[in-house]
């Protein structure tokens, strides 16, 4: 049998939840995170606030949905323009990546805010975190980006003297279980190819590029494809 069609009452409440989540960001746009408050979208909807507590009981419950739904889709994002490469491709799987994440972040600055930027005052993330099963997403692609890129890598970074210590023990059980045959030294390569991208990214976002540079863009691609370079990968 397929999949029922959702009823209108259904389809109402999804555009419904899905209205409160646009303004929620905007009016974080405008005013910063802690402008965020059911109170505040039922103004601005022209609803009561108990209606809107209808569809999230809690702002945390809200803000945990908006988080959610923001790291999934830059998981999704990024995913699917790394995997446009075939795996063996491990420079341009960085690449495509690098240029994905920038790209996304640009077009959804308070979402990227929301998950990288300043906490939102008072927040209380669930048990687990707020979108755990994205964060691994992205946690193990980079991790994949630097694995694709260890075979020439490990002949530059090999004889470093990292250890399994050196890392949180979370992150070395995710990676002992994905990439059981990788070594310490290639954790410290994801760390530095995501702190690359999330690092002028991030500044590019938050406002403090303008006044040192007129194309961000060429700057970001320039130091992607110098970090491409310095594992030892050839575009």
């Amino acid at each position: 049998m397929g999949i029922p069609e959702p009823t209108r009452r259904e389809r109402r409440r999804a555009e419904t939840t899905a209205e409160i989540k646009d303004v929620a960001l905007r009016l974080m746009a405008a005013g910063g995170p802690v402008a965020i408050t059911l109170r505040s979208i039922a103004r601005e909807m022209g609803m009561t606030a108990n209606a809107v507590y209808s569809y999230f009981a809690t702002r945390d419950d809200l803000i945990t949905a908006l988080i959610a739904d923001v790291y999934g889709e830059l998981a999704d994002t990024v995913e699917a323009a790394r995997d446009m490469h075939p795996p063996e491709a491990a420079a341009a799987r960085i690449l495509a990546w690098a240029c994905a994440f920038r790209d996304w972040a640009l077009l959804h600055r308070e979402g990227f805010r929301l998950i990288y930027g300043d906490p939102v005052p008072g927040y209380q993330p669930p048990a687990g975190g707020a979108a755990p099963e994205a964060e691994h997403r992205l946690c193990a692609g980079l991790t994949g980006l630097a694995a694709g890129a260890w075979p020439q890598a490990g002949k530059l970074y090999g004889d470093t003297d990292f250890e399994w210590s050196d890392f949180q023990p979370d992150l070395v059980r995710e990676i002992a279980r994905d990439f059981p045959d990788l070594p310490p030294a290639a954790i410290a390569v994801a760390l530095r190819i995501w702190g690359h991208l999330h690092g002028l990214v991030s500044l590019e976002i938050l406002g403090h590029m303008g006044a040192q540079t007129t194309n961000p863009d060429k700057l970001y691609r320039t130091e992607t494809a110098h970090l491409i370079r310095s594992l030892g990968l050839t575009q």
